[in-house]
């Protein structure tokens, strides 16, 4: 494991947001923020400039929106697009499935838990996007085929039976670990259905698995987790 610490960009147009989730994450030695923005464009700018780790990005700021800059930063048209975890109020669905189509790696409520803030630090930089129960269990299950990506609409039957158990997982906000104790699997035959997953749906990451499981009814409507 590096000994170098995940560098994180904080954005947030309220200082007091962003002095909070600094304080949370400088108290790990394994965390430095290198830099907080109170504007979308000045994020933008730092972004480029200091190519941290993960992104911390509110969704409402003046300037850039949220949703423009994870589109510039994380998009499917990005050379070289960054981690974004996009910060969101509960109660704005729309702008969170936008966020998930601009390329957001994960999901965080604002009045999230200082142990979840650090775990969605830690679950974008390597590559293991959160996936909040709390947001995107509600958001993905209203989906409907015709709002969803063009992955959308690859049936569930293209999965093997351990692949779509492993999806219906991830998509109720499931870790890797909690895979593993659920299905009794190593960490590593995990991963390695997770890597068979997005490439057969042409996925980018759990967010969109997820997005793929509610949008065809792989998961139950009336499933919650």
């Amino acid at each position: 494991m590096s000994d170098t610490p995940t560098r994180v960009l904080i954005a947030d147009d309220q200082r007091l947001v962003r002095s909070g989730f600094r304080m949370i994450l400088d108290a790990r030695p394994d965390i430095e923020v290198v830099g907080e923005a109170a504007d979308g464009a000045e994020c933008v700018e730092l972004a480029r400039r200091l190519r941290p780790d993960v992104c911390l990005v509110d969704i409402r700021m003046p300037e850039l929106d949220g949703l423009e800059v994870t589109r510039v930063l994380a998009g499917a048209a990005t050379a070289e697009p960054m981690r974004v975890v996009v910060v969101t109020t509960f109660d704005q669905d729309d702008y969170v499935h936008e966020a998930l189509r601009n390329g957001a790696c994960g999901f965080l409520l604002k009045d999230a838990s200082p142990a979840l803030l650090v775990e969605a630090v830690e679950a974008a930089h390597r590559g293991d996007a959160l996936i909040s129960p709390a947001v995107t269990v509600r958001l993905l299950h209203r989906l409907e085929t015709r709002e969803a990506p063009d992955r959308a609409r690859t049936p569930p039957a293209v999965l093997s039976e351990r692949e779509l158990g492993v999806a219906r997982l991830v998509a109720v906000g499931r870790t890797n670990q909690e895979i593993c104790a659920e299905l009794h699997l190593s960490l590593g035959t995990v991963k390695t259905h997770l890597t068979n997953i997005q490439s057969k749906l042409g996925t980018r990451n759990r967010v969109e698995i997820a997005a793929w499981a509610w949008s065809t009814g792989a998961v139950p409507a009336d499933h919650t987790g």
